[in-house]
């Protein structure tokens, strides 16, 4: 962890090539572009509640209908094609294939992700499937959710479901995307789906969803061939110090805890860090974590994936004063970081995207090398990485967006530069293929490379998707 810094210089006066093999490609989530909620066997998720709940996501949108993927996936696949992607990262609908949370699967749900992967695979493009996306079946939350211990089981039990009907199609495997989202938004400071605000709960939750992680690897070890990759996505974070000072480094260490350690150290390295144990045992005493648990949680993976958009600027808040929350996570009236009262987020000056995240590519580069140190050996992927802008129509109906492919170019080049020093970075794929529900903030905010006018399901490829479609195809970034 350094204190705030100015982006590393970098040599753009040449075009830089990727390894051969490398993967580009492009990432959605199944609640986010699929619809068709009340089709072919599918219950209620989370985020069905949620988003139906008034109040909760801006606009009053929801998913119902989102980008009706479910209907056209066959056109979004023939759109992959042509911008020539190597690779499409996506979700499995968890209350689609099992919509109880619980017992034998439906098998129209099942056919759905069936036929999208045999579409895939037809047109030349690599499936990399997510099990866990964040839409956790509406009646696992009523019987407790992810705070309690049997929602990792039954994670678990629905990871042998998949791998059964995808094992001889699908080659690279997610477990979860983002935990930290799951635990600390959906249970710490209710922004997102269920909307719970119990720091206690959220704590809680991470651990299910480490211990989950770990019994699903092990089922997916058990049922998939062995070519099959295993992996999970982790949203860390590039934790900055804003000052030097031992108060304002301390502030980022406990940040850096509770973002990342938290599930790097049971994932990696089989334990729960001292300081992070510490540093909330005010709140609980950790007794929910049995014996064995970050043993089962440490599974022997061939990849780790990483989702980066902006780093996190902390300092400690002086007594007396109400900390700064400026953490890009959507506000709230409860934090989502537990054990951390007394530590206030800043947003650095200069560009900030649509979502008001400061542009910083170091802090990439920065997190591919902590990976490259910490799990030696295992391969690294870029699985989101993009930035949200207004794409406003010329009078042609065009979208011309600059500044994402200037956010994406400066990016690229910090992978290549942790690829140069070392790191065995696999694949980078942009968040997202198509405009989409973007969460709690509704239609409003797009990062699509291909704009979605809800209205009309028309689809209309942005300048960036012919930008990164060059890239994809000849696998070298062009000089800036």
């Amino acid at each position: 962890m350094t204190s705030v810094q100015a982006d590393t210089a970098v040599d753009t006066a040449a075009p830089l090539r990727f390894p051969t093999g490398f993967l580009w490609g492009a990432s959605t989530a199944a609640y986010q572009i699929e619809g068709a909620v009340e089709e072919d066997g599918r219950t209620p998720s989370i985020w069905d509640t949620f988003s139906h709940t008034p109040g909760k996501v801006a606009g009053g949108d929801t998913g119902d209908v989102a980008c009706d993927h479910y209907h056209r996936y066959r056109d979004d696949v023939a759109l992959m094609a042509e911008l020539g992607l190597g690779a499409y990262r996506f979700s499995v609908s968890w209350s689609r294939v099992q919509p109880t949370g619980r017992g034998p699967a439906h098998q129209r749900g099942l056919d759905f992700y069936r036929a999208l992967t045999d579409e895939l695979l037809t047109a030349g493009i690599t499936p990399v499937l997510t099990l866990y996306h964040w839409d956790l079946p509406q009646e696992l939350e009523e019987a407790g959710g992810w705070p309690a211990r049997e929602t990792a089981y039954r994670f678990a039990e629905y990871a042998g479901i998949v791998a059964e009907a995808l094992g001889d199609r699908v080659e690279l495997w997610t477990t979860l995307n983002e935990p930290w989202c799951s635990a600390f938004l959906g249970y710490g400071s209710g922004v997102h789906a269920p909307g719970r605000t119990d720091p206690v709960a959220a704590l809680r939750a991470a651990h299910h969803l480490n211990l989950g992680h770990g019994l699903a690897v092990q089922v997916l070890r058990a049922a998939l061939p062995d070519r099959a990759r295993l992996s999970v996505s982790l949203n860390p974070a590039a934790v900055r110090p804003r000052t030097e000072s031992p108060a304002d480094q301390d502030a980022a260490r406990r940040i850096d805890a509770l973002a990342t350690r938290v599930f790097t150290g049971p994932m990696l390295h089989g334990r729960y860090d001292e300081d992070l144990l510490t540093d909330t045992a005010h709140l609980t005493d950790w007794s929910f974590v049995r014996d064995g648990d970050p043993a089962l949680a440490h599974q022997p993976l061939d990849g780790v994936c990483l989702n980066y958009y902006t780093p996190t600027v902390v300092s400690a808040a002086p007594e007396g004063t109400v900390p700064e929350r400026n953490d890009g996570h959507g506000g709230g009236a409860h934090s989502p970081w537990p054990g951390a009262d007394r530590v206030a987020f800043h947003q650095p000056p200069g560009n900030r995207t649509a979502m008001g995240w400061s542009i910083d590519p170091s802090g990439l580069t920065e997190l591919l090398l902590r990976f490259h140190r910490e799990a030696p050996g295992t391969s690294l992927y870029v699985t989101e990485n993009g930035a949200s802008y207004p794409d406003v129509p010329d009078a042609e109906g065009r979208f011309h967006d600059p500044e994402r492919i200037a956010y994406v170019h400066r990016h690229l080049q910090a992978v290549h530069q942790a690829i140069r020093e070392g790191a065995d970075v696999r694949g980078y794929f942009m968040w997202s293929l198509l405009d989409n529900f973007e969460w709690a903030w509704g239609y409003d905010k797009r990062f699509g490379l291909v704009h979605v006018d809800y209205q009309t399901q028309r689809r209309t490829p942005k300048s960036s998707a012919s930008w990164y479609s060059r890239i994809a195809r000849s696998g070298e970034l062009p000089a800036e």
